[in-house]
């Protein structure tokens, strides 16, 4: 197998201080690229440009990582912004939108993590709950949960069994995208992880909640990895159903 190439997405923030610098830059929190390398990917950074873009940037990759961030503006699945939402990015929801669009055309492996997986969602004609309580620390400070993977699914194949994971997110998904099944929830019902079955056009689609980027387990990121690289998946029985909780 290849070293795969996968791009992930940054943030790009007005104000950002090295040294005796002082600019406008584009950034990410290290955990995703350092997770990407020990997962045997090659990590390359996709800041904001122009979603006219993102066809020509994805058909160079092997995979996509949509990483955390703010919130989704609620324009974008037909909302109003409730007093708990955060300030919109819509030069960042434009430009990753646009990245999971042509992912999806082209059948690239495409993982999200946290505000990744609602926009996944919110791509597909899904929507969101604007805010919910538990599922973050202070500003600033992970909080750890429980999910239980959904048998049956490709999570659960990476997965098998109950897990901690690191946690910071006031939102969540409430209906599910078109074709999206859940993956895993946490203990109070919520959808922790979605991903659509695989098929040929969408060999490897699927978006976790959390931000395996601050913990030690490789596992999620190594499916990415791995199918980015051509390595067949081993079949699967369907998901068993189950009910769809906001």
């Amino acid at each position: 197998m290849h070293t795969p190439l996968i791009g992930i997405s940054t943030y790009l923030e007005n104000h950002v201080r090295w040294g005796v610098w002082q600019h406008r830059a584009a950034v990410l929190p290290a955990g995703y690229p350092r997770l990407v390398q020990r997962s045997g990917g090659c990590a390359v950074m996709l800041p904001p440009d122009v979603p006219e873009r993102a066809e020509a940037v994805v058909s160079r990759l092997d995979g996509l990582v949509v990483s955390g961030g703010p919130d989704v503006e609620p324009v974008r699945y037909g909302a109003a912004p409730e007093p708990e939402c955060g300030p919109p990015d819509r030069e960042r929801d434009d430009w990753e939108l646009a990245l999971i669009g042509a992912a999806l055309e082209r059948g690239l492996p495409l993982l999200g993590i946290c505000r990744g997986m609602q926009l996944l969602n919110v791509a597909l004609g899904g929507t969101l709950v604007q805010h919910l309580e538990g599922h973050r620390g202070g500003p600033g400070v992970f909080a750890q949960h429980d999910v239980r993977p959904v048998a049956g699914t490709r999570l659960a194949r990476a997965l098998p069994e109950p897990v901690s994971v690191p946690t910071y997110h006031h939102q969540s998904l409430g209906s599910l995208g078109g074709g999206l099944v859940p993956g895993a929830y946490a203990e109070d019902g919520t959808v922790e992880a979605v991903e659509l079955p695989g098929s040929e056009q969408h060999p490897f689609v699927l978006a976790v909640q959390w931000h395996p980027e601050e913990g030690e387990d490789t596992r999620v990121m190594r499916a990415l990895v791995e199918a980015a690289s051509g390595a067949p998946e081993p079949a699967t029985a369907p998901p068993e159903p189950e009910v769809t909780r906001a």
